[in-house]
């Protein structure tokens, strides 16, 4: 599909979503798109990041000339000596997000095989050494580690530069790598991380079947008030960094062997009420892609009949103890194990089966699972539910790793326990506190 929208609204829509999410400061950091013309749009110099409009934005056409009503960006050069290296660019995202800037003061790189999404969407990660800021030679050492095929390059104490064949593909990459960096940094706190092998990493890859299409008919009112529900969540659930624009996925049940589950492939913050795919007695929406993880839903949906809603997502905090041997004990605090339960983990490559396994582990009785590698796997009785216990998981999580710099974790009692389950046990459908 050719895209529409103009190089100056890209830029100014994507930076605004870099500097609400603190992934760059009023002042730091630099985009740029490469149209079809070779001109090159790029953010200019020293005007506030978090009110830029699209008339600030910069040209700097074929020849070098600079147009608009401010000076381009002061690291206009490594963007030009990038797109000089690699013809296949064609937009460049520079900026100091915290984790990635820990690596990079630290000379190391974040290893993306943390988790096969960050593998696929990043590859393997460049590292270049200092220079000025600004520099000609700042530009030369980027580009050089860009012309040996790497996407996505480490500053040495400096920051990040990302690369894509679009502004909304080099965010994704910039986006998924701070999150692994941010993942790593976490997981560390609880112990040695663990990593992917490439036989592993594989297993993500390999195809998966693919469900008959068909014309459903005209939606009913059930229909279109899930829909918009499962929509308001997936965008909450991206705001509240539960997921990332690649990865997530939410699904609610309609009936026997019907569901809508969210898209293969579309941004997370934007997806809508027609992007959901409506599956039915093994059939596709005409037209869509589900997500990839269709079948450990249906699986789940036709084992547990009291399932409503699922939800697997990335948040950083309960990831981090996915990529370790550290469990994660909500016996922390009342809610938590009340949402929770005894939180599961499951075996790296139980979710590329048919699902039947994760079944027989995960259940309204114990209604969440970290999956090694892969996140976060959360049932509930209704979209609300499924969300609410994501929440909560991410904030125990967080709770439980931020306590290691306090002190000594003390854990409720089995005693406790008991007594908790006893006074807030409730009859099937009654109303939460």
């Amino acid at each position: 599909m050719r895209p529409l929208t103009h190089p100056r609204d890209e830029i100014v829509q994507t930076m605004e979503r870099i500097y609400r999410y603190r992934m760059t400061t009023t002042s730091g950091g630099n985009l740029s798109v490469r149209d079809d013309d070779g001109d090159i749009w790029i953010s200019p110099a020293r005007v506030d990041k978090g009110r830029l409009r699209p008339e600030d934005v910069c040209c700097l056409r074929g020849g070098g000339r600079a147009e608009g009503l401010h000076p381009p960006s002061s690291e206009h050069p490594f963007h030009q000596a990038i797109y000089r290296a690699r013809p296949d660019l064609h937009a460049i995202v520079h900026a100091h997000p915290v984790a990635l800037v820990a690596f990079s003061i630290c000379r190391r790189v974040p290893d993306t095989a943390l988790f096969p999404q960050a593998g696929h969407v990043c590859g393997r990660v460049g590292y270049a050494p200092y220079a000025l800021p600004g520099s000609e030679q700042l530009g030369r050492n980027i580009a050089e580690i860009f012309a040996q095929g790497y996407d996505c390059v480490l500053l040495e104490n400096h920051g990040v530069v990302i690369g894509g064949t679009s502004l909304a593909h080099a965010f994704q990459r910039f986006e998924t790598l701070e999150f692994t960096a941010k993942t790593i940094i976490k997981a560390s706190l609880l112990g040695p991380v663990r990593y992917l092998t490439p036989g592993q990493v594989a297993l993500s890859e390999r195809p998966r079947p693919t469900l008959p299409e068909f014309t459903p008919g005209r939606a009913g009112t059930r229909e279109k008030a899930l829909r918009q529900e499962v929509c308001e969540f997936v965008r909450r659930g991206y705001r509240q960094r539960l997921m990332t624009s690649t990865e997530g996925t939410f699904s609610v049940r309609l009936g026997d062997d019907a569901l809508v589950i969210t898209p293969y492939g579309v941004d997370r913050q934007a997806v809508d009420l027609h992007d959901l795919v409506l599956v039915s007695d093994g059939r596709r929406e005409a037209g869509k892609q589900p997500s990839r993880a269709l079948a450990l839903h249906r699986a789940l949906y036709r084992r547990h009949p009291e399932v409503q809603a699922i939800v697997g997502a990335i948040p950083v905090n309960a990831t981090a103890f996915s990529v370790t041997a550290t469990p994660l004990d909500a016996r922390t605090i009342p809610e938590s194990y009340l949402f929770l339960k005894d939180v599961v983990t499951l075996p790296y490559g139980v979710q590329y089966e048919d699902g039947e396994r994760i079944a027989d582990r995960v259940s309204p009785a114990n209604p969440v699972a970290l999956i090694e590698n892969d996140g976060a796997l959360v049932l509930g009785t209704s979209v609300l539910d499924a969300f609410d216990r994501l929440e909560v998981l991410e904030s125990t999580a967080e709770a439980v790793i931020n306590s290691r710099a306090v002190g000594e974790l003390h854990r409720m009692s089995d005693a406790t326990i008991a007594e908790l389950v006893a006074a807030f046990a409730r009859p099937k459908g009654a109303p939460r506190s």
